[in-house]
């Protein structure tokens, strides 16, 4: 019966190591081609990382110079407002004044109708031939 037993626990074992060999065949391969993989990611990665740096460092340059450059732009539309305000300023002066002008004007070229209307009939009548004469 010990015999027996013994066979069993030698078959047992004999398929347990069929099951197994391959097995670990595979986790042979995969500890291989994972230890290829970190000695890739080992020989890429450091520069990798310093492309990043130097990427981040022109980002911030970048940066810099947009904010001065909106620096600049702020003042420069700042003083385009000024001279909007001046202009505009300017215009109401000039609309303000325009209307007393264009009243003055006005009055002249009236009075200087009246007085060529006063001229010409009094030339007319002088011109006409006298009665009783």
């Amino acid at each position: 019966m010990i015999e027996i037993a013994a066979l069993v626990v030698a078959l047992a074992f004999a398929v347990l190591v069929g099951y197994l060999v391959p097995v670990l065949m595979q986790v042979r391969k995969t500890v291989a081609e994972s230890e290829q993989l970190l000695a890739k990611m080992n020989a890429d990665l450091p520069p990798l990382v310093g492309d990043l740096r130097a990427m981040s460092q022109n980002l911030n340059n970048l940066t810099d110079h947009a904010r001065d450059g909106v620096e600049h732009a702020a003042v420069l539309l700042h003083a385009v407002g000024e001279v909007g305000e001046s202009v505009q300023q300017v215009h109401n002066v000039v609309r303000g004044s325009s209307g007393t002008l264009l009243t003055n004007v006005a009055s002249v070229v009236a009075g200087f109708k009246a007085a060529t209307h006063v001229m010409r009939e009094r030339y007319r009548k002088e011109g006409e031939p006298h009665n009783g004469g």
